[in-house]
C-alpha cells in the first residue's frame, strides 16, 4: 500500500471519527454548519473515483457500476435530507464513543480488504477529480429523481442549492418554491431564498427579499446570514442607525477571532466613524472615574517621512490574553499628531465587550493610508506593554513598519 494513500485513508478515518464522537462527547445544539455536508461530499467523490476505477480495470461489471453509482446518489440524498436537523442538548455517551473509536478503524480496515481494490490506490490524482460535467450530469440525474419523487422537501433544497451554485438561479428559484413548508418554517432556507431572489434582481433586497429576512428573524432572532441580510439591505438605503443595529447582534454571533468577526468589526469601526454612531443598538454609557486610560501618542522622527496628512490614525485598546479585537477604538487624521487621547466605554466596538471589563491592556497605535481598520502591509505601529485599567499620562510611540 502507498504512503499517500495510507495517510489519506487515515485523515478520513480521522474525520469520519470527529464527525461520529463530536455530538456524542459534546451533546449540545451546534451552531448552522456545512461541514457535514462537505464531508459527505468528499466521501461521495472518493467512493465514485473507486466505482470509475474498478469498472476501467475491468474488476466491476457496467451495470453493477451503475447500480452501485445510483445507490451512492440515494445515499448523499439521504444525508442531505437531514443535514440541517440539529439535535437536542443531550448528555455525553462516552461508552458509545469509546466503543466507536475501537470498532470503526477496525471494521473500515476488514471492509477494505475484503470488498477494496488495492491497485486502485497507484491511480494519479486526477482520476479522483470530478469534472464540470460530472457534476452537471448529477444534477440532471437528482432532478430527474425528484420529478419522480415530487414529495422530497429536502431533495428540493438540495437541487436549489445546487443549481444556486451553478448559477442557474431561475432553476434554483423554482426548486426552492417546491420545499413546501420548510420554506416558510426553516430560517436558514428561507435567507437563502430571499438572497437567491436579491441576486437575481442585480443585488437588490427590498420588497420581498426583506420581507422573507424578517419572516426568518421572527423565527429565529439570532439567525447569522439574516441579519447579514438585514443589515445589507439597511446599509444599501442608508439607514446607518439599523444597519449597525443589525450588524452588532451579527458580530456577538461570530467566533471573536474569526475572520469574519474580524472584517465585520471593521466594517462597523467604520460606519460607526463616518455616521457619527458608537452604538445603534445598545448606547454604551462613559465609564465611570477610573475605568479610563489617557496618554498621548507620537511618531517616531524616522518614520515623519511615511505618513502624509490625511493618512488615518488608530489608537485602541486589546485584551492581554493575545485577542486583537478593540475593547475601545479612537479614531483621528495622523494630521493630529502628536495627539492626546482618553480611551473609555463609550469607544467600545461592541457594548457586550467593554474596556471597564478588563483589568489591564495592551495600547495599540497605528499609522493606516488605506484607512482600513485592519492592519495592512507598510502600516506605521507603535504597541505599549501591559498597561493596568485607570493608567494617566501613557506615552506611546509609533516607531515601527508592518510586515
Amino acid at each position: 500500500m502507498s504512503i499517500p494513500f495510507l495517510t489519506a485513508a487515515a485523515l478520513l478515518a480521522l474525520l469520519a471519527l470527529a464527525w461520529l464522537l463530536r455530538p456524542l462527547l459534546w451533546r449540545k445544539t451546534p451552531a448552522q454548519s456545512a461541514s457535514r455536508q462537505a464531508l459527505n461530499t468528499a466521501i461521495y467523490r472518493d467512493q465514485l473515483a473507486e466505482l470509475e476505477s474498478d469498472r476501467s480495470n475491468g474488476n466491476l461489471a457496467e451495470n453493477d457500476c451503475e447500480q452501485a453509482r445510483v445507490e451512492l446518489q440515494r445515499r448523499l440524498l439521504q444525508d442531505a435530507a437531514v443535514a440541517d436537523v440539529i439535535p437536542a442538548a443531550a448528555r455525553p455517551a462516552k461508552r458509545t464513543a469509546l466503543a466507536l473509536t475501537l470498532v470503526l478503524p477496525l471494521a473500515a480496515i476488514l471492509l477494505y480488504a475484503w470488498l477494496g481494490n488495492p491497485a486502485a490506490m497507484q491511480q494519479t490524482r486526477s482520476q479522483h477529480e470530478l469534472s464540470a460535467g460530472q457534476i452537471d450530469e448529477m444534477v440532471a440525474k437528482l432532478a430527474s429523481r425528484l420529478e419522480k419523487e415530487p414529495n422530497n422537501p429536502q431533495g428540493w433544497v438540495m437541487l436549489g442549492r445546487s443549481y444556486k451554485a451553478m448559477r442557474r438561479f431561475e432553476d434554483a428559484e423554482k426548486a426552492f418554491e417546491r420545499t413546501g413548508d420548510l420554506l416558510n418554517t426553516e430560517p436558514q432556507l428561507i435567507a437563502e431564498y430571499a438572497d437567491l431572489i436579491a441576486m437575481r434582481a442585480n443585488g437588490n433586497l427590498e420588497g420581498k427579499p426583506l420581507e422573507l429576512v424578517k419572516r426568518a428573524l421572527q423565527i429565529d432572532p439570532n439567525h447569522a446570514m439574516s441579519l447579514a441580510l438585514a443589515g445589507t439591505a439597511a446599509y444599501n438605503r442608508k439607514d446607518y442607525p439599523e444597519a449597525i443595529s443589525y450588524w452588532e447582534k451579527l458580530l456577538r454571533t461570530l467566533p471573536p477571532e474569526s475572520e469574519d468577526a474580524k472584517a465585520l468589526t471593521a466594517t462597523l469601526v467604520d460606519l460607526r466613524q463616518k455616521s457619527g454612531i458608537v452604538s445603534a443598538a445598545k448606547p454604551v454609557a462613559k465609564a465611570a472615574p477610573g475605568k479610563s486610560i489617557s496618554g498621548s501618542v507620537t511618531l517616531a522622527p524616522a518614520l515623519a517621512g511615511k505618513v502624509q496628512p490625511g493618512d488615518t490614525l488608530f489608537v485602541y485598546a486589546r485584551p492581554t490574553d493575545g485577542s486583537r479585537m478593540p475593547l475601545a477604538l479612537l479614531r483621528a487624521r495622523a494630521a493630529d499628531l502628536p495627539l492626546s487621547f482618553t480611551l473609555d466605554d463609550s469607544m467600545a466596538l461592541n457594548p457586550d465587550q467593554k474596556l471597564s471589563a478588563a483589568s489591564a491592556v495592551i495600547l495599540d497605535a497605528r499609522v493606516s493610508r488605506s484607512g482600513q481598520a485592519i492592519r495592512q502591509p507598510g502600516d506605521l505601529v507603535g504597541e505599549s506593554g501591559t498597561v493596568k485599567l485607570g493608567a494617566k499620562g501613557i506615552k506611546l510611540t509609533i516607531d515601527k513598519t508592518t510586515q
